[in-house]
């Protein structure tokens, strides 16, 4: 979302890097991959995104280490030292920043880092999301509290939710039970997830 805003903002073309697309089993066909995209940047002034991207960039010395990746984040290191005539920009975006690689420090301009909203965020975020909708009555005292806890990505979510379901029961205005209902949907997605990777430790 921060990547789309920006994009917008400066009125580039967002360009996300698929790493699937990029990461492959044969030796040196990653790093190969990894050479296009930098040599896009160069022709073609945009934002490039790469998302998840502790799956290129995690730490060197991880006792999990693969060699080829390894191998992978030293191209991306290198490419990012390399001058540009486009002036384009670079994001990667991770929810581990524990994982990465000291070095990737060093080839970044700025860090940032998005904390859970705050009670006003909460309530911007949905009301936001919501329109052109129309919700005269709605109880925000309750919908702030149950939003907290959840990121802007995941209220953003529970508010699309609530206006598509409103909307398939054919109905214009948004009530406080919608959005409670998709925001407790929200919560225990989050649970089960937590759950799996507690499970998993």
């Amino acid at each position: 979302m921060t990547a789309e805003a920006l994009a917008g903002e400066l009125r580039l073309p967002l360009l996300v890097v698929r790493l699937e697309a990029l990461i492959t089993r044969f030796m040196g066909e990653t790093s190969a991959k990894l050479r296009l995209v930098f040599d896009e940047t160069i022709r073609r002034r945009g934002v490039y995104l790469f998302d998840e991207f502790d799956a290129v960039g995690g730490k060197r010395a991880a006792t999990n280490d693969v060699g080829e990746m390894r191998r992978v984040l030293n191209s991306f290191l290198q490419f990012m030292e390399e001058p540009a005539s486009t002036d384009s920009i670079i994001l990667a975006a991770t929810n581990h920043p524990e994982l990465l690689d000291p070095a990737l420090q060093r080839r970044f301009d700025d860090v940032l880092l998005f904390e859970m909203p705050s009670p006003d965020e909460i309530r911007e975020v949905i009301r936001n999301h919501l329109r052109p909708m129309k919700y005269p009555r709605i109880s925000w005292d309750r919908v702030v509290e149950a939003g907290r806890g959840l990121s802007q990505a995941e209220l953003a979510r529970a508010a699309d939710e609530a206006a598509k379901a409103a909307l398939l029961s054919e109905r214009d205005t948004i009530r406080t039970h919608d959005l409670l209902e998709q925001l407790a949907a929200r919560h225990q997605m989050r649970d089960v997830f937590r759950g799996d990777q507690q499970a998993a430790r």
